[in-house]
């Protein structure tokens, strides 16, 4: 863990230099792919390590915490770093279902009843100050300066999160990089039916996708086996294990009959190829989708290709380098 969580820092601190616009870190429990369980940790030791972009989770998962709580964390977040904090919240358990049981804020029997939305409520309403007259809370004090509601971000990956985000009115993250089979809809339903709200007058959506970009195609695709073998155990035996080396990822897919699988869906969840095959690919995807943002994830065996991929990545797209 240590050496995943110096690579997501140095990575942040790449990131800000070259121009992204956003570094969000994910929320998940006692996987030993995934070394992030407390992103609000890790995002308070990047807003020290960086400069310009915009801090967020990629999220929090909200079922797990106090509305309260989540609330304390990203006051203390914003005040370190005025105007650069995103709080994205999901409703996943970000694990395994005895994770996401020991996780649980009461451990009654059966499933926990589904409270995210009456959550969600109660979130905005400690950032805007703004509980109902007779609500027990408006007795608690937040502080007078800070943030507000429009920090919040809904992170999906189905219709149930299109459906809420537009009717709630607030900015909408899809991950298509976990599941594209809905991505056209749920964004297309996001745009029509989005009800202006207190903070946004107008929808604002991002694409999550992953995407691995090397000076040759060859390369691209030796580096991208890393993350096919992790897709193709995840789909036929449900383990979500680290990436292996490129070499032994590729021997292990031509042992599998039918391996690797394909992607189905209108866009593939891993781009992979060279910067400007990659950049045409992403820009016509957010195009089709009407969206201005696009959020990448990358991930390689090698965490130095990793890097040089964000770069690349930054060249095609012109974004405006810092050298401080």
């Amino acid at each position: 863990m240590p050496e995943a969580l110096h690579g997501s820092i140095e990575l942040a601190k790449l990131a800000d230099r070259l121009g992204y616009a956003r570094y969000w870190a994910a929320e998940h429990h006692m996987l030993n792919s995934l070394a992030s369980p407390a992103p609000e940790i890790l995002l308070a030791r990047v807003a020290g390590e960086t400069r310009r972009i915009r801090l967020g989770s990629g999220g929090i998962m909200l079922p797990h915490y106090s509305a309260l709580k989540v609330a304390e964390c990203f006051y203390m977040l914003d005040a370190m770093c005025p105007g650069r904090i995103d709080l994205g919240v999901g409703r996943a358990p970000g694990g395994g279902p005895l994770e996401a049981f020991a996780l649980r804020r009461e451990r009654i029997d059966g499933a926990m009843p589904d409270d995210f939305g009456d959550q969600l409520s109660e979130l905005l309403a400690w950032f805007d100050r703004d509980f109902p007259a007779d609500h027990p809370f408006r007795r608690i004090r937040m502080p007078p300066f800070g943030p507000n509601g429009s920090m919040l971000w809904l992170l999906g990956s189905s219709m149930w999160s299109s459906v809420t985000a537009a009717h709630r009115g607030l900015p909408y993250a899809f991950a298509h990089f976990f599941s594209g089979e809905n991505t056209r809809q749920a964004i297309t339903h996001y745009h029509s039916r989005f009800v202006p709200s207190k903070h946004h007058s107008k929808p604002e959506a991002l694409i999550a996708v992953s995407a691995i970009c090397a000076p040759s195609l060859e390369e691209a695709e030796h580096l991208a086996s890393s993350v096919r073998l992790m897709r193709h155990r995840l789909h036929t035996a449900g383990i979500l294990g680290p990436l292996e080396p490129p070499e032994r990822a590729i021997r292990e897919l031509r042992e599998v009959s039918g391996a690797p699988r394909r992607d189905h869906n209108e866009w593939p969840a891993l781009v992979v190829g060279t910067p400007d095959s990659v950049r045409a690919a992403l820009a016509q995807m957010a195009q089709a989708l009407n969206v201005s943002e696009l959020l990448v994830v990358t991930m390689t065996f090698d965490p130095r290709a990793r890097l040089r991929s964000y770069e690349l990545l930054a060249e095609a797209f012109g974004l405006s380098r810092s050298e401080t």
